[in-house]
């Protein structure tokens, strides 16, 4: 099987999108291990945490911000509308708060009418919103939280069946219900989540009609696995350089009934290492891009990439919050940024539906530490093998088809590829990356000839 990844053809391909506007409704993959569109086309979820977007942004800001992640081949902005930042006492640009009275049954028409143009403008990009009705912080603050807390099972129900009745005709939403919050043992977190899960699915018509998910602190599956409105699971890395995701992503690729899972919020670029500047410094494009591979490669359906000045859409005349080191608009091409053009790249350049994780073909070295990973995914003729620090390693092959494999190396920081040689397609075999380094990390592919 004969494969082309150039760099020029992916460009052009990931601008197709932004002729036409997103495409239709999404759906889980038969094997219920991705996402797809109705036709059957897979849909890759490439998505940015704008989460202050719709409170933060004026339209001329917001369209900037949109165009660009769009060109970059993003498929999926992840936003909320009930913001976590006072976004029910703070105004929008335009001088509108989204409730009146903080009363989640007097929504404001005007603020509305902001989110409603993000969102037609989304659309008209190619872009799929992943829409968080609230923040959890509305429920409960925590010891960081805003608030004030105004959700319960009954106003959240309410709130459901407004937005969703709302919004229920638009081909672009993925809802997230949650928002930065675990619930809590011994309260009724898990019952007003599920009411507003409830409200939306009876308003936009059943299951069947929303593509739905939970964004919590850590797996949604520990909550929500087993309900029907749940699509597919979500799970929330952190800030953390050494979390083993590969760990959490087996976890509920492993849980029955069959879900997609994937991680929703990992490390921001150029925020503090685990929330502690002094010791661990800012998270750089290396821990970014590790991120991706190490849970796609693991099997998630889709990654999430974030920006520490971009999500909270930090600007000099606003609180600076955890240490943002420069303008949202000066962040939106940073490497870690260009880098998910080139995820999004490698994903899409084989059958990707078919791809599942196997760690099976890695003979040695197995390692635990996020640096020294060596992480394998595979098709039916193809496989991805990603080296967290272009480490050495020897696979077991034969696992793919093919009497014959043609060797090649991806750079996840440049998307080149490098002229691949052939091999035997039997017995064991060891593989040296073109360079090793703590920020020179490859991913070997090996085609069936």
């Amino acid at each position: 099987m004969k494969y082309y990844v150039h760099a020029l053809f992916v460009v052009l391909a990931l601008t197709i999108p932004m002729l036409s506007g997103a495409q239709t409704d999404l759906r889980v993959s038969d094997n219920g291990r991705y996402l797809v569109y109705t036709n059957g086309k897979p849909f890759f979820y490439l998505g940015d945490t704008a989460w202050e977007l719709f409170h933060r942004l004026n339209r001329e800001e917001a369209t900037m911000y949109l165009t660009n992640r769009a060109q970059k081949g993003f498929t999926v902005i992840q936003a909320v509308v009930l913001a976590e930042h006072d976004g029910l006492n703070d105004p929008n640009p335009y001088g509108h708060t989204p409730l009146h009275k903080n009363d989640l049954l007097k929504p404001n028409e005007a603020y509305f009418e902001h989110v409603d143009f993000i969102l037609d403008k989304a659309a008209e990009l190619g872009l799929h919103v992943a829409l968080l009705p609230t923040w959890g912080d509305k429920l409960f603050k925590n010891k960081w939280g805003v608030g004030p807390e105004i959700l319960d099972s009954r106003n959240a129900y309410a709130y459901g069946r407004y937005i969703g009745n709302r919004y229920k005709e638009r081909k672009n939403i993925i809802w997230v219900i949650g928002g930065d919050r675990n619930p809590r043992d011994g309260t009724e977190d898990v019952e007003v989540w599920r009411a507003l899960a409830r409200g939306i699915t009876e308003a936009v018509g059943g299951n069947q009609n929303a593509m739905m998910t939970f964004h919590p602190q850590t797996n949604s599956s520990k909550w929500f696995h087993a309900e029907p409105w749940l699509d597919f699971n979500m799970w929330q890395s952190g800030h953390c350089a050494d979390t083993k995701v590969w760990d959490k992503i087996t976890h509920d690729y492993n849980l029955s009934p069959v879900k997609p899972t994937m991680d929703g919020e990992p490390m921001y670029e150029e925020i503090p290492v685990c929330f502690n500047l002094e010791k661990n410094g800012y998270a750089d494009p290396t821990d970014i891009r590790r991120k991706a591979y190490l849970n796609l490669f693991a099997g998630a359906h889709g990654h999430t990439y974030g920006c520490n000045n971009v999500w909270q859409m930090y600007a000099p005349e606003r609180k600076r919050h955890i240490d943002a080191t420069k303008p949202w608009y000066e962040s939106l091409d940073l490497p870690g940024a260009n880098a998910m053009t080139h995820v999004r790249q490698l994903m899409e350049s084989r059958p990707l539906l078919e791809r599942v994780p196997d760690q099976s073909m890695i003979v040695s070295p197995v390692s635990d530490h996020y640096k020294e990973r060596i992480q394998a995914t595979r098709g039916t003729d193809y496989s991805f093998v990603y080296s967290a620090s272009g480490l050495p390693f020897t696979l077991q092959l034969g696992i793919i088809s093919g009497k014959k494999l043609k060797a090649s190396w991806f750079n996840p920081r440049t998307g080149a590829v490098s002229k691949g040689g052939n091999l035997k397609n039997s017995g064991t075999k060891a593989f040296t990356p073109p360079t090793q380094g703590d920020d020179q990390d490859w991913v070997l592919i090996l085609d069936a000839r």
